[in-house]
């Protein structure tokens, strides 16, 4: 079978939720779909959709192997669209949703300079820390932080963020800095309520990454209220470098406990399925994903 034609039917019955609607929308039978997916398992000698009678998910392996098809595939139609699409341009309104820091520091000069290069587009902008509903609200493409959730949306990711334990020197000088995470039980730990688990502090150790409890007494729903307290000296917080990435350089913060950092942080540029993918926001993903995938965020 032809390889990227059974890529093409394993994202599809992903993003379709069924064997049935994917087999509807590549106008093939079930069972030739089914033998796809089969063959793929095969090959790939790993299993990549757990299957039940009420519905389909993604083992631990299909999602990695999902990423990068869905990468593969995104790069085959544009390069098709490059000889297909030449003369369409991007015109319209573009709505775009965002986390409010990340959107603020750096999708803000993103869209000045992507509106510099097709001025027909018009964008109208949200910035909101909670997870709002692509489709339902509206939206054209969403910027997510952090890791995603299964859907039928597509996912393009744009760059990996570094998530720090930072404080203001006054703060360190008051409190000593911790050596080891254990440390943070003595320390006042400024709580982000939106992060997957407020009251847990994700690190790095020896044996992988961990979650670890802390306290305080100040939390917020918005990252960039965490920030300024941390920044006030209020206690310690554990933010993305987008974010304070700024006020380190500045010397308001410093980092701690630089030795257990965890794993970057997925940021991602998510929009809905591909068939009806229009110009402007083929266009705008594709800048964002030029833009940030060669900094260290």
């Amino acid at each position: 079978m032809n390889k990227l034609t059974t890529m093409k039917a394993f994202v599809t019955v992903v993003e379709r939720g069924s064997f049935s609607a994917a087999a509807e929308e590549l106008n093939l039978s079930k069972a030739m779909v089914s033998k796809h997916v089969r063959n793929l398992e095969n090959l790939l000698e790993a299993r990549l959709l757990h299957r039940n009678t009420r519905a389909l998910s993604l083992t631990e392996a299909g999602a990695v192997y999902r990423e990068r098809c869905n990468q593969i595939l995104w790069d085959i139609e544009d390069a098709e669209r490059l000889i297909t699409d030449l003369n369409a341009r991007p015109i319209g309104t573009l709505k775009v949703t965002a986390p409010t820091s990340f959107g603020t520091f750096h999708l803000v000069p993103a869209i000045t300079d992507y509106k510099a290069a097709y001025p027909d587009v018009s964008v109208q902008m949200r910035l909101n820390d909670q997870l709002v509903d692509l489709v339902e609200d509206g939206y054209d493409v969403a910027v997510r932080v952090g890791r995603l959730s299964e859907s039928s949306l597509i996912a393009r990711k744009l760059a990996d963020a570094r998530l720090v334990v930072c404080g203001a020197p006054t703060y360190f000088e008051r409190c000593g800095v911790p050596q080891v995470p254990d440390d943070l039980a003595h320390h006042n730990c400024l709580r982000y309520t939106q992060a997957q688990a407020k009251d847990e502090w994700l690190f790095k150790g020896p044996d992988g990454e961990f979650l670890l409890r802390v306290s305080g007494n100040f939390e917020a729903n918005a990252g960039d209220a965490v920030r300024m307290a941390a920044i006030d000296g209020c206690g310690l917080a554990q933010l993305p470098t987008y974010a304070v990435g700024q006020d380190i350089k500045a010397g308001q913060l410093q980092t701690a406990l630089n030795d257990y950092e965890p794993d970057g942080i997925p940021i991602h540029a998510v929009y809905s399925h591909r068939r009806h993918l229009s110009a402007t926001v083929r266009t705008f993903v594709e800048f964002l994903y030029t833009r940030f995938q060669t900094r260290p965020y």
